[in-house]
């Protein structure tokens, strides 16, 4: 496994205007990481303006040395209005086609963001055979421009272990498959250990993320995630948490896993001190070599 590092990981100090995206990229090659993932591209940018930045970026990491691994956007494929549906599948499929000018092998895009009070909608697995038809349309555009597409346990809906396993089942597309994050399975309330091993096999990227339980209350609820079992989450630096880092991590490399880990952070604290520390401690769990630059 190699690691590389998620541009969400910089949002503090991108949203305080102390570093620009392509900014991130020379900070995650300094501190050593061997690539990097982004997150959606800014919103009130247009397509056009969208590839350009794309490529803008890409150029910026061949130059520094490090790999593009993935992009990461948002999505509700759950559109039982069919005008709102084909709408979602075309800025998706233009999604993919960013993905493309970033050079990003993977994209992951989101399932679904709430659940309805009628109807299918009720629960996920009456939702399930619609999202799977919506994802196929497009894991067949993206497999067409040479990018795969997985979605991630995320958003407190798609996000049990076995409810992903069920929907990777069902879809059983070639060309999709799912960003294991260890991480968010305690935001609903999982055992993250269990819950990997449950879907390793379905793994197509995995991102690394530790957080601490405790009270909502803790810091004022100031950071805190409540767990859809009304826990408290305190987003940490990898190894300072509750997530059994190292565990997961062997337990994906036991399923065959051999791609990219990325480290998403999104704690309180300094998040280039944060970067850092992980940093070295997913090394020292991989077994990499730890220098850091």
């Amino acid at each position: 496994m190699q690691l590389s590092v998620s541009s969400y990981s910089f949002a503090q100090y991108l949203k305080k205007g102390k570093m620009t995206l392509l900014e991130t990229i020379d900070a995650a090659a300094e501190i050593g990481f061997a690539g990097i993932e982004f997150i959606d591209l800014p919103k009130e940018l247009s397509k056009t303006e969208k590839l350009e930045l794309a490529a803008a970026l890409r150029e910026r990491a061949a130059q520094k040395g490090i790999a593009m691994v993935a992009y990461t956007v948002g999505a509700d494929l759950w559109q039982p209005d069919p005008v709102a549906r084909e709408a979602e599948l075309e800025r998706l499929c233009d999604q993919v086609d960013v993905a493309v000018a970033l050079g990003a092998p993977v994209m992951r895009h989101d399932l679904v963001r709430k659940l309805d009070r009628t109807g299918a909608g009720r629960s996920f697995l009456g939702m399930m055979p619609t999202l799977a038809e919506n994802v196929r349309v497009v894991a067949d555009y993206a497999a067409r421009c040479g990018v795969k597409t997985c979605s991630e346990n995320h958003g407190f809906v798609a996000q049990d272990s076995y409810r992903m396993e069920q929907f990777m089942t069902l879809v059983a597309h070639d060309n999709y498959g799912m960003l294991v994050d260890m991480g968010n399975f305690l935001c609903v309330d999982e055992d993250p250990a269990a819950a990997v091993s449950r879907v390793a096999n379905f793994a197509v990227h995995a991102h690394a993320k530790d957080m601490l339980i405790c009270p909502p209350s803790t810091d004022g609820g100031k950071g805190i995630i409540v767990t859809r079992g009304a826990m408290g989450l305190k987003p940490t630096a990898i190894g300072r948490g509750s997530v059994p880092v190292a565990r997961c991590l062997k337990i994906l490399q036991r399923a065959g896993y051999d791609g990219w880990v990325s480290l998403e952070y999104e704690g309180r604290a300094d998040c280039l001190a944060a970067i850092r520390d992980s940093f070295r401690r997913l090394s020292e769990m991989l077994g990499l070599d730890t220098t850091v630059s």
